[in-house]
């Protein structure tokens, strides 16, 4: 439980560093990916602005928080800065994934390869562009900037003296010119100075090269440059050493900030040749500028016993959309997707409000009766086509039909971090866990495990619902607390900072008594609907109590009289907020980390990256994982690695459901003072003692197979494991319904995909791979986001990789960090 004392023993904590992954002193391929975003980004905001007749001020220094507010679109942080994230995640992560396709890091001379990789990908994000599929395209255009920035660390272009981006890397038209040939020999061998290892002959004669490696052979051509490192088994054999800009410490890391620099503007190149391809607004929303919110998302029964509200839902959806219109929370996407008992879809996806309210208008009932509906399946589809972090309302009067889908449904709200709301117009008088409905407890468990709520309401009441609706899309509201009680604890306590306004409380249970207390001693009991502290809407089973605009900062109180199951939800609007993601940090080839698409481990540690949004002066002092039926707290070590952004090791795992808590403080720029801070994730998280790997390899070509290793593991031999595999798009797939691990614990199944002959290029479609015990004791999955093009084709060294003899061991020995 948290009481006042603990919050005020944990502000006076200081983080310690548990491990050393990232240099502060180096350029990564993050920060040099992030302040290209930030300075293209700057420029089009410049355009942007002249051509409106407005005056841009170049921020300095430029940051997340500052580009945002120089583009008149200061709560937009949280979403420029989740798509940077992703950009940068996706890019680090190609260092783990093809750590075997030297095509992808320009190793082993493979120029002509990598520019073909590079020519592909750019035009990959922008037919995902005109698809508008952001969350795709930023994926792809992460990928593609790894490959692009390792040109210039892991060639010799910068040895020939160029210090200005090759310009054919990023011209289809254009040959990359006088490759040194295999024959060709290019380097000597060095030990402790390797800076004038690579031969004469080739700085004379403008030869390109880059440096070989491999992880298990010492295998390389006579004479060739070795890439370097500890991990490159070929810098041991003639000629010794290696060429690698990658960091201060490397072979060539004399060069490493200039090769950075040129990286830097490479990528600034790209962003260029993108932004013509798609225009300044789109590329802004790419980058999450100008529409802060992810999507308006609603999933609807059409049945006929929605007859008596569907009149009343589609003018609150009408409402909420021409809300949000010409605001900073106007969505960037607008989603509904309707069902019935035997039926489910089509998903309708607009970026106009128009459309999208003419669609919503016309709906009406038909079909199906009072009996369970196909509500999951179309939540389902909602989801794999939302953007992260959307918040999705579906209406309903019945009960799930397709309850088989919870997992999955489950699987890409944990690993897409969207919120769900359930607004029931049905209820019956059980009681059971705040809910008049028994069988709405399938709908109590999704909406638990998003942050969201179960709304049970009556047609007259259908419009207090708004409020719920308004208030859970809006782009700077941030979770302060939450907690999921059973059986009930009287107390809550929780720190409220000066920076937050619109303060709400959101409390779900069937009958309860309760009593807030502010910091200054001000009391109000949940029998004054309009007291001395605020508001107090009840909507059957749920309160909603809305403070006054005046925030007092410090520690608020809330003791709630109840024996029964009850779920406490405290929110308001700031600045200050914080992003992460699961990653698992890996040394080789190089220091860096990969985001993790599917449930930790239960048996180890737990690492989080940590990206704080705000002033940028926040900084979190305490990051913990709190089991959510207690509050018992995990917490972790913190390392600083620069950009606003952290390295979190949990290594105590919560055995139960568990949010995510950041306790922290922004430095005041102009005073002494420090103004602490509490925020908490929204949504539910668990471990899990099964591992589910895959690796996009490719992408779909329209009408050909695609050919999806996945593995299995768990510390047990001979397990058996129940199978279930999706996509977003129903396009025809197999899989094997059910796998044994071996001696080695260790299963291998493959999912073979095919998508239509006339699938568009750019589209996107969400994979879900799950895996679980009999008897639903443990399960885990893997979330894939692939992309259908007529471009790239899967990677053959990875497909081998997995398929060897050695398969087991290179996938376990990439599971736990040993290559």
């Amino acid at each position: 439980m948290v009481t006042q004392l603990f919050l005020l023993s944990f502000m006076t904590q200081m983080s310690v560093h548990a491990f050393s992954v990232i240099s502060l002193s180096s350029n990564t391929h993050q920060n040099i990916t992030m302040a290209a975003i930030l300075q293209k980004s700057a420029e089009v905001c410049s355009t942007v602005a002249s051509q409106k007749g407005l005056k841009f001020v170049q921020p300095n220094p430029l940051t997340v928080v500052s580009l945002t507010a120089a583009c008149l679109s200061p709560a937009s942080a949280v979403s420029l800065m989740s798509a940077i994230v992703t950009i940068s995640l996706n890019n680090a992560q190609v260092d783990l994934r093809h750590v075997f396709d030297p095509e992808y890091h320009f190793d082993n001379e493979r120029f002509v390869q990598a520019h073909k990789l590079l020519k592909d990908g750019v035009s990959a994000v922008k037919t995902s562009l005109l698809q508008k599929n952001y969350h795709l395209a930023r994926q792809l255009l992460g990928k593609t900037l790894h490959t692009l920035q390792d040109f210039y660390s892991h060639s010799n272009w910068i040895e020939l003296g160029n210090r200005s981006p090759y310009q054919s890397l990023i011209q289809a038209n254009l040959p990359i010119d006088n490759i040194a040939d295999v024959n060709t020999p290019t380097c000597n061998s060095c030990v402790d100075n390797c800076t004038d290892n690579i031969l004469q002959t080739i700085l004379t004669q403008k030869k390109l090269t880059s440096g070989y490696f491999d992880l298990i052979s010492s295998y390389k051509p006579f004479g060739k440059c070795s890439h370097g490192g500890r991990a490159d088994r070929t810098s041991s054999v003639e000629p010794k050493g290696g060429i690698n800009k990658d960091s201060l410490s490397s072979p060539h890391g004399s060069l490493h900030f200039v090769a950075a620099d040129v990286a830097k503007a490479a990528t600034r190149d790209l962003l260029q040749d993108i932004r013509e391809a798609a225009g300044d607004r789109e590329f802004l929303r790419l980058m999450g500028i100008l529409q802060s919110s992810p999507a308006l998302c609603f999933v609807i029964d059409t049945a006929v016993s929605m007859a008596n509200v569907i009149t009343e839902v589609t003018r609150v959806i009408s409402f909420i959309t021409d809300s949000r219109r010409g605001t900073m929370n106007e969505p960037s996407a607008y989603i509904l997707v309707t069902f019935n008992d035997s039926e489910f879809g089509p998903l309708n996806k607009t970026t106009d409000p128009d459309v999208f309210k003419a669609t919503v208008n016309a709906l009406s009932t038909s079909g199906g009766g009072y009996g369970p509906e196909m509500s999951l399946s179309a939540l389902w589809l909602a989801l794999a086509a939302a953007p992260a972090r959307s918040t999705i309302f579906l209406f309903t009067s019945a009960e799930a039909k397709d309850v088989e889908l919870k997992s999955t449904v489950l699987a890409l709200i944990e690993t897409m971090k969207f919120q769900v709301n359930f607004i029931l117009t049905s209820a019956l008088s059980n009681t059971r866990k705040g809910l008049s409905n028994p069988v709405n407890q399938l709908y109590e468990d999704i909406a638990l495990a998003s942050g969201g709520e179960v709304i049970e309401v009556t047609k007259e009441l259908l419009p207090n619902a708004t409020i719920i609706l308004s208030n859970s899309s809006n782009s700077v509201l941030v979770t302060i607390f939450q907690v999921a009680r059973n059986p009930g604890i009287a107390e809550n306590s929780f720190l409220v900072d000066s920076t937050v306004r619109n303060l709400t409380f959101y409390i779900t249970a069937n009958s309860t008594n309760f009593t807030i207390i502010s910091p200054s001693g001000q009391s109000q009991t949940s029998q004054e609907a309009n007291g001395p502290l605020g508001l107090i809407l009840t909507v059957r089973n749920l309160y909603i109590v809305q403070l006054e605009n005046s925030t007092q900062a410090g520690i608020w109180m809330l003791i709630i009289k109840s024996s029964q199951f009850y779920t406490l939800k405290v929110t308001g609007q700031s600045a200050t907020n914080f992003l992460f993601d699961f990653v698992t940090v890996f040394q080789n080839p190089h220091p860096g980390y990969t985001v993790i698409n599917s449930r930790p481990p239960a048996d180890g540690n737990i690492t989080l990256l940590l990206s704080m949004v705000g002033s940028d002066l926040e900084k979190p002092l305490v990051v913990a994982l709190v089991e959510a039926s207690d509050f018992t707290v995990h917490t972790g070590s913190l390392q600083d690695t620069g950009d606003g952004d952290y390295l979190v090791t949990v290594s105590t795992v919560p055995k139960r459901e568990f949010y995510i808590l950041v306790l922290g403080q922004t430095n005041s720029s102009s005073t002494s003072d420090n103004i602490p801070f509490q925020r908490q994730s929204s949504g539910l998280y668990r471990t899990s003692n099964i591992t589910v790997t895959a690796v996009e390899n490719g992408t779909l070509a329209p009408g050909a197979l695609y050919t999806l290793p996945f593995t299995v593991e768990m510390r047990s031999t001979w397990q058996n494991y129940i199978i279930t595999a999706r996509n977003s798009l129903q396009y025809k797939m197999t899989f094997p319904s059910s796998l044994t691990a071996g001696g080695d614990g260790i299963a291998i199944g493959t999912v073979n995909l095919t998508a239509p002959s006339n699938a568009t290029s750019g589209t996107e479609v969400i994979l879900t791979i799950e895996a679980a015990l009999p008897g639903g004791n443990d399960s885990n999955y893997v979330v894939l986001s692939l992309a259908v093009s007529r471009g790239v084709v899967p990677s053959a060294s990875l497909v081998l990789s997995l398929w060897l003899s050695g398969a087991a061991l290179f996938v376990s020995l990439l599971i736990n960090n040993q290559i």
